[in-house]
């Protein structure tokens, strides 16, 4: 008999152990706020959007939603102990029954950055911060930064599209930037843990959304700038506005651009804080402009497990080390990463000899072009990649290291940009031999007609690629082993290293890793 499927349970928010305590009515003078009800003797230590993540002590924050109005949860706010309201005066008037004293402003949520810096002292005293903004390579660069600053003796804090880290200790993540609420919380938990330095994943939506609000980092990374959320900004010369956001005074004091595109020329050129260049002439647009890139890097060798790669700074010093992942992609976010180190005051002769006595970067990149096969069979990856450019670069760098075939797996995300859809399935078609197309997360679309998109593409490629659809992933995966073998290569794009797929807004628990080894174990091959 079929069941429903058991939600995959959201990470936790997490927040100081012994946060400071403030007057609310010191909170309303401090951000010149409109007050309803009773703020006198009433002491504030945290503040939340939602009433999932809400403790007693803390002000709840009721914004308008798409569909209803935050305010709305106001009372079950209180019963859980909240002690005031920041909302705007419609959700004033929503939230008066609660009993709760309201904290007006006129857009709460531009607010909500200022207000928890305030609240949690995020807004002094505060670890060294880097923040990596792009479209793709946000996540590796994060880790890179976190892996070479943990070789370098630095107690460390990561805020990824994959996992928090705080001092070594790892949670999965809800969102690639948190709520500014949340991510001022997460900050002042790392301070009290002693953590030194922390790495940030900063999303278009965190900047255009007012996540990062509040936040002045230390150094800023742009990697690249290609086709996704179109959804949410109609157009790429948008798109990119909102990651130029970056790099203003108010968000970031130094900067390090990746300029293997024209999007990141564009940057420099309308960067308004202090900027170097990191350029790798083999990935580049314009591989002559690269070149004379401040920093350079040049991929030396590739294979299975890692890449090797050689940075040379600007007063003519190198470096050769490698990375736990394949692709010339890879060694241009380690250079990136080890660029904006470098402007955050760390010496490259320091960073050399760290790297040098290890070895290589000691970075784990969960969900990028992760090898779950073993040492005979076919070499499967499970891999995050969700963007044309993202498959163009992961397959070729797939395809450098495969002696024979190369299977491309993968689905769409739904509720998200529709237009990348048909290009997906074409680059998809002209890098691979083979191409599954299956589902991913389907969110509140019917998957077929995603499918049909991703198809559409890949048939219109008119390549000699053999093209197939299996709807159910675990299916699409079995299917995928048995048609290659010794020598060939399984790129299955999309997952990484997500738990859950999300099916009609349920998170159903799931793992690519674990239905592949099984796939590669039922066939009869070892695994990693």
């Amino acid at each position: 008999m079929a069941t429903e499927p058991e939600s995959a349970p959201l990470p936790p928010v997490l927040r100081p152990e012994n946060p400071p305590r403030h007057p609310l009515s010191e909170l309303a003078a401090r951000f010149d706020l409109a007050v309803r009800g009773h703020v006198d003797d009433v002491v504030v230590r945290g503040i939340s959007l939602a009433t999932a993540d809400l403790r007693s002590g803390e002000v709840f924050v009721g914004i308008r939603g798409a569909r209803r109005h935050g305010a709305e949860f106001a009372t079950q706010a209180a019963q859980q102990g909240a002690v005031a309201v920041l909302t705007d005066r419609d959700g004033a008037e929503i939230a008066a029954s609660s009993g709760l004293p309201a904290l007006i402003a006129d857009d709460p949520r531009a607010a909500l950055g200022d207000i928890s810096a305030w609240l949690y002292g995020t807004d002094r005293d505060m670890p060294e911060l880097f923040a990596v903004t792009g479209t793709n390579g946000k996540t590796s660069t994060s880790h890179v930064l976190e892996g070479v600053l943990g070789q370098l003796g630095v107690v460390t804090g990561l805020s990824s599209t994959a996992e928090r880290h705080i001092a070594g200790r790892s949670i999965v993540s809800r969102l690639t930037t948190p709520e500014s609420s949340e991510m001022h919380a997460l900050l002042a938990l790392m301070r009290e843990r002693g953590v030194q330095a922390v790495a940030v994943e900063v999303s278009a939506q965190a900047l255009s959304r007012h996540r990062v609000d509040g936040i002045v980092f230390d150094v800023a990374g742009f990697t690249n700038l290609t086709h996704d959320h179109l959804d949410d900004y109609g157009d790429m010369e948008t798109y990119l506005e909102a990651k130029l956001a970056l790099f203003r005074p108010d968000r970031a004091r130094r900067g390090v651009v990746c300029v293997d595109t024209a999007s990141g020329w564009e940057v420099v050129r309308r960067s308004e804080i202090p900027v170097v260049t990191v350029g790798a002439p083999q990935l580049a647009t314009d591989p002559d402009a690269a070149a004379t890139a401040d920093w350079t890097v040049h991929l030396d060798e590739e294979n299975q497990r890692g890449s090797t790669f050689t940075v040379r700074a600007p007063d003519g010093a190198s470096l050769t080390t490698s990375i736990p992942v394949i692709g010339a992609h890879m060694a241009a976010n380690a250079a990136l990463a080890i660029a904006m180190l470098v402007e955050g005051g760390y010496p490259f002769a320091r960073i050399a000899e760290a790297l040098n006595r290890d070895g290589r970067i000691d970075a784990a990149l969960p969900g990028r072009t992760e090898l779950v096969s073993g040492s005979a069979g076919p070499a499967v990856y499970v891999d995050f990649s969700h963007t044309p450019d993202a498959f163009e670069k992961t397959l070729a760098a797939v395809r450098k290291v495969t002696p024979g075939r190369v299977l491309m797996m993968f689905g769409a995300s739904g509720n998200r940009d529709t237009l990348k859809r048909p290009v997906m399935g074409r680059v998809a078609a002209e890098g691979a031999d083979i191409v599954v197309v299956t589902d991913h997360h389907p969110r509140y679309e019917a998957p077929a007609p995603i499918r049909a998109a991703l198809l559409e593409g890949a048939r219109g490629a008119g390549t000699a690629a053999r093209i197939l659809e299996v709807a159910a992933p675990e299916e699409a995966i079995r299917t995928a082993v048995s048609l290659v073998g010794e020598g060939d290569a399984i790129l299955w794009a999309g997952p990484g290293h997500q738990d859950y797929r999300e099916i009609d807004g349920v998170r159903t628990p799931f793992s690519a890793r674990a239905l592949a080894r099984q796939a590669l174990q039922d066939a009869g091959w070892p695994v990693a």
